[in-house]
């Protein structure tokens, strides 16, 4: 997922082909797809649960930035929520940060390596602090750690900041335990 590229290898030949994409998935939280939700009660065990959302390794679930939970929401609350804003102001918004990335590194923060992370999106001491505390705390592999660092480098253009703070890397935190 990282390269962009996929071999295919049959017999005694190898096929390399461009694989750049971009993963949306959704999953249920349970099998019966009711866990938390306060309209309906779960019917799963703790075990099933467990069994289920084991399908996903750590190490696919390491490649995934953003992790977001949706909550169920009563129908009177959803028809009574107000209209988000339009498309088009958040595409404006998305096209400004990301020639905001590509004017300050070649590239947009998705193609950020180890290397140019450390040149272009190291963040403010109180927002590193942050950062090394989650990772801690929450076990996160190097490749969790760095994602996350892309994610807070992206928040923090889209807010139009050169440095990433604390509020930035707290959201991007955020954004990885849903």
């Amino acid at each position: 997922m990282e390269t962009g590229r996929i071999t295919i290898s049959r017999a005694a030949r190898q096929s390399e082909f461009p694989a750049r994409f971009q993963l949306v998935a959704a999953m249920n939280p349970c099998p019966c797809g009711h866990a938390g939700n306060p309209l309906r009660e779960c019917r799963c065990t703790p075990d099933q649960i467990a069994r289920y959302q084991g399908k996903l390794s750590g190490p696919f679930l390491d490649r995934i930035d953003l992790r977001i939970e949706v909550p169920a929401i009563p129908p009177a609350a959803l028809a009574a929520a107000p209209d988000g804003e339009a498309s088009k102001i958040v595409a404006e918004r998305v096209r400004v940060a990301r020639g905001r990335a590509v004017a300050r590194q070649g590239c947009p923060n998705a193609l950020l390596d180890a290397a140019l992370l450390d040149l272009y999106a190291q963040p403010g001491k109180p927002a590193m602090d942050l950062l090394l505390k989650a990772a801690e705390r929450l076990g996160w592999s190097g490749r969790s750690y760095h994602r996350v660092l892309r994610v807070a480098r992206t928040i923090a253009d889209l807010a139009g900041r050169e440095e990433i703070g604390p509020a930035q890397m707290a959201e991007a935190i955020q954004l990885r335990r849903g």
